[in-house]
């Protein structure tokens, strides 16, 4: 996908080796810093830089909630040969396994990678008070027995490798709903807008129709400038993303309850007539 949208750009679109670090006012625009030492001026800055986005806070200054649910991201390489068994469980698919008010999400990927995250109710400051050291295989696995010892030793076939690695990620969303005074120089897409839990594998929907929709904006006549053209953009997208929200934590709540696998069945039965 991402090389259908890169090569649908005209030459020199983008310009690769500029990590952003940065971005002051100058004049009616922005002055980007980057981390290779170079520094160019914008106009216009749509911040699509994710969910710990950087530019965001020059936009506003909502911060984010914490939903109570930390994951643990982990990826293993050649899982054909590093976690066999749960490579062949998920057959090249995916696989949710919930229980105990916890899940592991399993999903295998075209280079033969497994990725997999856990779901656990924690305290907010959990990963830094908890003294694991997320780099150390032997420290997480230690963890995965102990938190997971009401589940399965089959899962544990994920930890047993030194072919992976581990991402500790608070789950963090922003209030329903936001709104903001729009810029007019200035506006955000994405997570970086609307961060939210995966429980609803709506993110990357969302962002796409972030980007058709703000560009329907800035080339409709009906804004009369910069700056209505995002109030108009911002104030619709803030409410879809509202809407996405509530359902995203609804979902996550629901596979991390009791009868997780009978709310999950839920979500793909049709209603009745």
């Amino acid at each position: 996908m991402r090389d259908i949208f890169i090569e649908s750009l005209q030459p020199d679109t983008i310009v690769w080796d500029h990590q952003f670090v940065t971005m002051e006012r100058q004049g009616a625009g922005w002055l980007l810093s980057f981390k290779n030492g170079n520094a160019r001026y914008a106009d216009l800055v749509v911040a699509a830089d994710g969910a710990n986005s950087k530019i965001r806070p020059l936009i506003n200054t909502i911060k984010p909630v914490y939903s109570g649910l930390t994951v643990i991201e982990g990826n293993v390489y050649n899982a054909a040969r590093h976690a066999p068994k749960l490579n062949t469980l998920t057959s090249g698919g995916k696989v949710f396994a919930l229980g105990k008010n916890k899940s592991l999400i399993l999903s295998a990927k075209g280079d033969g990678c497994l990725s997999f995250y856990t779901g656990t109710w924690e305290t907010e400051n959990w990963i830094n008070e908890s003294g694991i050291d997320f780099s150390n295989r032997q420290q997480v696995l230690s963890w995965f027995q102990q938190r997971f010892a009401d589940w399965d030793p089959l899962w544990q076939e994920l930890f047993e490798t030194d072919e992976v690695y581990f991402v500790p990620r608070p789950m963090y969303h922003y209030p329903l709903p936001q709104q903001w005074d729009a810029l007019d120089n200035a506006t955000m897409i994405g997570d970086a807008a609307h961060r939210m839990p995966p429980y609803a594998g709506e993110g990357v929907n969302m962002a796409m129709l972030d980007a058709v929709e703000l560009s329907e904006c800035l080339c409709s006549p009906g804004f009369p400038n910069l700056q209505a053209a995002f109030a108009g953009y911002e104030k619709h997208m803030c409410q879809r993303a509202a809407e996405v929200t509530r359902i995203t934590l609804q979902q996550m709540h629901d596979l991390h309850a009791p009868g997780a696998i009978k709310n999950l069945l839920a979500v793909f039965t049709p209603p009745a007539d």
